[in-house]
């Protein structure tokens, strides 16, 4: 299925339905009083998020929804029916904004999260509400209140406890596809990942959900590439996994020069970031000397103060410290 993460769509919540003039016409009553029943209200627009969903690819098709219109009084004191209410099924961790103003509706982030966004136009009253003791035979009744149109534009921020984050190639489609069912295409050139994936990380009886977020490159913060597309994603984790691709570095300052990018780009696009849990991660050292490995570890460490583990998807070297390490940051592992 494809992904799609922005659409804007039009809402319409359904008219009231109009009040009925009516009279009473019964053979042995001489005096017939006002019997119009009131119109139905309209149907209201409702957004509720869905676990079952993961993409808002349906809306591309389909620009405009309406709820059904109240049907309108009729004598004898019968009240229209209320117009159905339309409720619109977005994934969780959709935001719903006003296309104009760019105000926050609603921030959908529990699976069967409702919320009303359009009210249904209100039914008229029936001339029967009139009736009064000057005037005993009402031929007036209320219309419908119409109901309301709003252009919305519909965000996705996936829902992950964890990102995978680092530049084109750094491994990130390998690992998640190694620590999780996720089968992300994976190819030998940068921009393999054009989309982000989520895989279910299990140990044990414990179990997290972590987003492989396309490669950001430098300037990503102001558009370059595909990153700045997809950073919103890794807004909602707790912390992330930054993996670093040292096997075609010539130095430890060429590698340690790929995360600075990278972390510049992070925080220059939100400074949340910086308060967010961070595991450093170097990548692809089966393709690495045992001593290159200690070096290029060493100066990582020594430059941020911090342990940093070197791994390897294809051999599975550190893969279960990785996942440990990952489990603790989302805090579950005391669970």
């Amino acid at each position: 299925m494809r992904f799609v993460d922005e659409v804007k769509i039009t809402i319409i919540s359904g008219n009231g339905g109009d009040g009925c003039v009516a009279f009473r016409r019964e053979k042995y009553v001489a005096f017939g009083g006002p019997n119009g029943g009131d119109g139905g209200a309209g149907g209201s627009i409702f957004f509720q998020a869905d676990k079952g969903l993961n993409t808002l690819v349906k809306f591309r098709g389909r620009k405009v929804y309406a709820a059904r219109n109240g049907e309108q009084g009729s004598g004898r004191e019968k009240h229209g029916a209320f117009g159905e209410d339309f409720v619109i099924k977005v994934p969780v961790g959709t935001i719903v904004r006003d296309a104009d103003t760019s105000q926050v509706i609603a921030d959908l982030v529990e699976d069967g999260d409702r919320l009303l966004v359009l009210q249904g136009g209100r039914g008229g009253l029936g001339n029967t509400n009139f009736k009064s003791s000057t005037n005993q035979a009402p031929r007036y009744a209320k219309p419908g209140l119409e109901g309301q149109t709003l252009d919305v534009e519909l965000e996705l921020k996936l829902l992950a406890d964890i990102a995978l984050v680092g530049l084109p190639n750094a491994g990130k489609s390998t690992l998640i596809s190694v620590i999780s069912a996720a089968k992300p295409k994976i190819a030998d050139y940068p921009f393999t990942t054009l989309e982000p994936n989520l895989g279910v990380v299990e140990l044990g009886e414990k179990s997290f959900v972590v987003a492989d977020i396309p490669g950001l490159i430098e300037d990503a913060a102001v558009g370059k590439g595909l990153g700045i597309k997809f950073l919103k994603h890794i807004e909602r984790t707790s912390s992330f996994v930054h993996l670093v691709d040292c096997s075609w570095c010539l130095n430890e300052f060429e590698a340690f020069e790929q995360y600075a990018t990278v972390r510049e780009e992070l925080l220059k696009y939100s400074e949340t970031f910086a308060g967010k849990k961070e595991i450093i991660c170097l990548t692809k050292i089966d393709a690495m000397l045992e001593d290159e490995i200690e070096k290029y570890v060493s100066f990582f460490e020594e430059q941020l103060d911090k342990k940093v583990l070197a791994i390897s998807a294809v051999s599975r070297r550190g893969i279960d410290k990785i996942k440990q390490l990952m489990l603790k940051a989302t805090g579950r592992d005391k669970d």
